[in-house]
């Protein structure tokens, strides 16, 4: 009796199915290690919510964790396939544009500038081009960028209850370019047009404890600070 389905055929794609499994769990692994000094580095700066005084230790330590982050990258750029970086990239897509913002946060604490794409993949070991393979693509960049809209309108918040007046001004000055630029795009991705959207409400949110300082007379040299500045994301 002939058989008309050759069994061969489905033990390949059982082999196939194993071997996709099996670099999907791999690369779990290695994302989970990545989560994990994310964690890490955002519990080091919740402390600029309650003692100024150790922002600058906070962002020392967080640092440290993007820079053990790098290498973890580094594992799954040699996990992935060749030309198969967006076919895994759900994997990782959430905890980069987490660490895209963690980045961000530290040099705004830092330097008061909005970091440039470039310098976010460099501190990752991430390149910049979809042809180069393993990369920071430019939609993961953006949203975290958003990111830090949220978590300055409460910096400029809390600043404020530890006493420190000319900070909210100067967050209101750096979120308000940040709004600017991201203005400037024609943004098609839906996920990346929904945050953008509630970028609106970080900025009301920031004006909102500014014209509460202002009308307290509490700055003195809102106007004579040196405002941040917004680098260009290119």
């Amino acid at each position: 009796m002939s058989h008309f389905v050759n069994m061969e055929v489905f033990s390949n794609y059982q082999k196939y199915i194993d071997n996709e499994q099996e670099l999907r769990e791999n690369i779990r692994i290695v994302v989970r290690e990545i989560e994990h000094l994310a964690k890490e580095a955002t519990i080091q700066l919740q402390v600029i919510h309650c003692d100024l005084s150790k922002i600058d230790a906070a962002c020392s330590s967080a640092r440290k964790q993007i820079e053990a982050c790098a290498e973890k990258y580094q594992k799954l750029a040699a996990l992935v396939p060749p030309g198969q970086y967006y076919r895994y990239s759900d994997h990782w897509t959430y905890i980069t544009q987490r660490l895209i913002f963690l980045i961000a946060l530290v040099i705004y604490l830092e330097a008061g500038f909005l970091v440039t794409r470039e310098t976010a993949a460099e501190m990752l070991g991430l390149k910049t081009k979809h042809s180069d393979g393993f990369h920071l693509d430019i939609e993961d960049y953006l949203l975290g960028i958003l990111l830090l809209a949220s978590e300055l309108s409460r910096f400029a918040t809390n600043s404020v209850t530890m006493g420190d007046y000319e900070r909210p001004l100067n967050i209101s000055h750096f979120i308000g370019d940040l709004n600017t630029g991201f203005r400037l795009l024609n943004m098609k991705n839906d996920g990346l047009r929904k945050r953008f959207d509630a970028l609106k409400y970080d900025v009301k949110k920031i004006e909102e404890v500014v014209y509460d300082v202002s009308i307290r007379g509490l700055s003195n040299s809102a106007e004579s600070k040196e405002q941040p500045k917004v680098e260009s994301a290119e």
